[in-house]
């Protein structure tokens, strides 16, 4: 059960992927939309990760 949630969610990233390239080369309204989600839902992984990491690390604010 567990292989096929990871398996959909690798087809997602996959999918989305595409997307960003398709609409890069001046693919269909719904593939540049499909690629903004993409790109967006990338930035608040990335973000996550480096919150989760200064918590880890102890760093409360300021500069880095």
């Amino acid at each position: 059960m567990i292989g096929l949630l990871l398996l959909g969610v690798v087809a997602l990233a996959v999918g989305g992927c595409a997307c960003v390239v398709w609409a890069e080369r001046g693919g269909p309204r719904w593939a540049r939309g499909v690629a903004a989600m993409t790109l967006a839902a990338g930035e608040l992984v990335r973000h996550s990760g480096k919150n989760r990491r200064r918590q880890v690390n102890g760093t409360t604010g300021g500069d880095e």
